[in-house]
């Protein structure tokens, strides 16, 4: 149990004892610095801890934004202080300080969990103070300013607060509009029942696969139920968040699931109207796996472009000032919102179309608006990229070299190519990217199966990988080059699996590229969670994307075409065994140790 430390001399009619305890914190009293630093020291070093100032008056959510959330070491709001395990040092050597500059003695004007913040800012610590708007935190110093601040506390329902800012800041216009204004509630019927994120996120997840499963039964009947079962499923994953954010619940595992499962919701639902529309005699499985590819290409291109301008210093480029501009006309900001088909608009209109066309028109919808919102997101982001002159850091170069996933070959040409890799122009490494994969999945789906052709290409296509990462990734494209990976290793095995024309082959593909897909993603999860990428081993142990793709060109050249469906699903299950297994090893330890709490409030996914 936490632990809080009220300091000062305690004022009659306070409720300040009684909040603390209600956030779950085991309160003692201490009558001045010496005693507070007594304390301090029996409190287990496991343990978080806080000083807090007896006088304090202010709103419960500003002590619980101040003093619970476990995203940050050191937090703080007016007259109270608190560290997690990891900054206890911080804070010991700050109330050492203070109690040998004060001499013990009681408080009797200032604050000693203030003078304690300042401390810690003294010595460069991080100390977060969170915003808090029109919630008030303060302590007086005499009866008048007392009554002032309880007046203020009393002018603000925290409850109305707190709900509102359960609320991500950025969202998409359904989400906004159409699922947050009674989420919320959901959210905090959840909290007051003692459900966690984690358990809303599962039931997400639950709901998601009842809803692909009743997409597979192929009937009019099972495509609604599975339409309004996805609205459904949207609505909890909404809710999770909420309530991590309502009741600050914020964990290490819980981004990866929510994350994680997100991404499963969503193409276990492609699988499901892929099979219910093979129930009614229409294959659409070539559009299913086009549209996983598609998707995963986005998200790719927005992970590599954020992490390769996480920390870069640069210029305002043109472009990212008209950007800044528009978001300041109130109707451009959702209509720019819109067009990038987030999570809340892209599943509406999937939910939708399920319910009230067929699955071929859903694909072919789900197609046509993702292709036009990357090549919006894209193309700006390439503006954006030509138009400024960014210094980006080593940190970013790294954060692509991992998102590149290359295998033992690119590693191994990478380092004979090196000198050459050094005299290419910036525009280049992008570009030999590019055309590389252009070259094999072309002949992968411009040639008869079988054929040597997309085996020749790949080959080139390990040469072209390796060229591209044998120097740091720091060019103002280089965040291209692992979009431009993905898209060649996916495409490479849609195309084969659709020219082996036979039964069973493209749902193979399917899987191979959603088992791969999932190790790609947890890549991006992991150095989100500043947790490091997957370890070598892993990346070697699959291959790497250039080792993939040439396999799979040497399979279709060797096997016959029901071989080749056959080596398809055994490679799907291998990568996916060998992935989920590190994968859930890793985001379970990392909770059980203790890894610093993240939460993800960026774009929406």
């Amino acid at each position: 149990m936490p632990t809080a430390i009220l300091t000062g001399q305690p004022v009659p009619g306070s409720s300040i004892e009684s909040e603390l305890r209600s956030l779950g914190f085991d309160v003692h009293l201490a009558s001045g610095a010496a005693d507070t630093e007594t304390l301090l020291a029996r409190v287990p070093g496991d343990e978080r801890v806080a000083v807090v100032d007896a006088r304090f008056v202010g709103h419960a959510h500003a002590l619980r934004l101040g003093l619970t959330d476990p995203r940050f070491p050191l937090a703080a709001v007016p007259g109270a202080v608190t560290a997690q395990p990891a900054a206890r040092q911080a804070l010991t050597r700050a109330m050492a300080r203070e109690n040998s500059a004060g001499g013990g003695t009681a408080l009797v004007v200032d604050s000693l969990a203030d003078r304690i913040t300042a401390a810690l800012d003294a010595d460069g610590a991080d100390v977060h103070r969170p915003e808090l708007g029109s919630l008030v935190a303060a302590v007086p110093a005499d009866p008048q300013a007392r009554n002032e601040a309880r007046q203020a506390v009393a002018a603000v329902d925290d409850e109305a607060v707190r709900l509102k800012s359960a609320v991500k800041a950025r969202d998409g216009f359904v989400t906004t509009f159409f699922i947050s204004p009674y989420s919320r509630y959901i959210a905090r019927w959840c909290a007051r029942r003692g459900l966690t994120p984690n358990q809303v996120t599962t039931a997400s997840l639950i709901t998601a696969l009842i809803a692909a499963g009743c997409a597979a039964t192929g009937t009019r009947g099972g495509f609604v139920a599975a339409g309004v079962l996805l609205i459904a499923s949207f609505v909890l994953d909404c809710t999770d968040g909420q309530l991590a954010r309502y009741s600050l619940q914020y964990s290490t595992l819980g981004a990866w699931l929510d994350a994680t499962f997100d991404r499963a919701k969503e193409y276990a639902y492609y699988a499901g109207l892929a099979l219910g529309a093979a129930r009614g005699g229409d294959d659409v499985w070539a559009l299913a796996l086009g549209a996983m590819v598609l998707q995963t290409c986005r998200h790719v291109v927005d992970f590599s472009f954020n992490e390769a301008n996480h920390d870069a210093t640069a210029n305002t480029s043109p472009t990212a000032a008209l950007s800044d501009k528009l978001d300041s006309v109130g109707w451009t900001v959702w209509l720019r919102r819109m067009i990038v088909l987030p999570i809340g608009e892209r599943w509406a209109m999937i939910a939708v179309l399920t319910a009230l066309t067929t699955p071929r028109i859903t694909f072919y919808a789900l197609l046509i608006g993702c292709a036009f919102s990357a090549t919006y997101t894209t193309a700006g982001r390439v503006l954006r990229s030509l138009t400024r002159k960014a210094t980006r850091t080593d940190r970013a170069a790294t954060a692509l070299a991992d998102l590149a996933d290359s295998g033992p070959l690119a590693e191994a040409a990478a380092r004979a190519l090196r000198p050459a890799a050094r005299r290419l122009p910036g525009f280049a490494v992008p570009a030999v990217a590019l055309l590389g994969g252009a070259a094999v999945v072309a002949t992968a789906a411009l040639t008869g199966f079988g054929g040597p052709w997309p085996l020749v290409a790949a080959l080139v296509h390990v040469l072209t990988s390796a060229l591209a990462v044998a120097r740091p990734l720091k060019g103002a494209l280089d965040w291209l080059v692992p979009p431009f990976f993905r898209a060649a290793e996916y495409l490479t095995v849609l195309f084969l699996a659709a020219k082996a024309d036979v039964n069973g082959a493209l749902p193979a593909a399917f899987g191979l590229v959603a088992a791969v897909a999932y190790h790609h993603y947890d890549t991006v999860y992991r150095i989100r969670g500043d947790a490091g990428a997957p370890p070598r081993w892993l990346v070697r142990t699959i291959g790497g994307h250039e080792c993939r793709t040439l396999v799979i060109c040497v399979l279709a050249v060797l096997l016959t075409a029901p071989q080749f469906t056959l080596a398809l699903t055994v490679l799907a299950v291998a990568v996916a065994l060998v992935v989920l297994v590190e994968s859930i090893r890793f985001w379970v330890a990392a909770h059980q140790v203790g890894a610093p709490a993240v939460h993800d409030e960026g774009e929406p996914a």
